[in-house]
């Protein structure tokens, strides 16, 4: 075999060059995003305010143009960072039906809460983005889950109701356990995380209760 054969061509070697290059810069803008996420979800969590780009470049250590670059906006940062606190959630099984409904009860709304408190400071950094399409659109598709989840989970109760009962409980239920009564809960009357749990179980109890007896009657 001739040296020749064995030799890289220039030609070859600057279109390696050039990959190694591109991967080089491709491994720095990831990492430079990496480092805008984070930045802004621990100031999120700090704060429970929506921080500014020139906040998040200094806690990222990256520029302010960087920042602009990875994310046109302020708001397109924050829909990111939404996504990326409920990629990291992993929510718990939900109780069986086949449970003692006291039982169901307390297993849905720790699991709810869990979930809730976590996301407490989005929401309310949230806030001043009111209006904004994409947030709106997380916000319902949130309270869709949490709405089947209430049908599954107490699928019996449900059963002995009428169809337009059924769907008065669930909005009632939803309206009791959503995110912004939890933040009042939590944030405006300051319960602990037991406390604000006993508020809910009594509510979701009561709620229930008043339900079944009222298709009795």
């Amino acid at each position: 075999m001739s040296e020749a054969a064995v030799i890289p061509r220039g030609g070859a070697v600057e279109e390696r060059t050039g990959i190694m290059r591109t991967d080089g810069r491709n491994r720095r803008a990831a990492e430079t995003r990496r480092k805008i996420i984070e930045a802004a979800r621990a100031m999120i969590e700090e704060t429970s305010e929506a921080p500014t780009v020139v906040g998040v470049a200094r806690r990222a250590d990256v520029s302010v143009r960087s920042v602009f670059q990875h994310f046109g906006d302020v708001q397109s940062l924050f829909v990111t960072v939404v996504d990326s606190i409920g990629e990291d959630i992993v929510v718990a099984p939900r109780p069986a039906a086949s449970q003692a409904l006291g039982e169901r009860v307390q297993s849905l709304v720790r699991n709810i809460a869990d979930v809730f408190d976590r996301i407490v400071p989005l929401r309310v950094a949230a806030g001043q983005f009111v209006g904004h399409p994409v947030l709106t659109e997380r916000g319902l598709a949130m309270r869709e889950q949490l709405r089947q989840a209430t049908f599954e989970v107490f699928a019996p109760e449900f059963a002995g109701l009428s169809p337009e009962s059924r769907e008065e409980l669930a909005d009632a239920i939803g309206a009791a356990l959503s995110l912004d009564a939890w933040v009042v809960l939590r944030r405006r009357d300051k319960l602990s995380l037991e406390r604000a749990e006993g508020v809910w179980r009594l509510t979701l109890t009561a709620l229930l209760e008043h339900a079944l007896a009222a298709a009795k009657d």
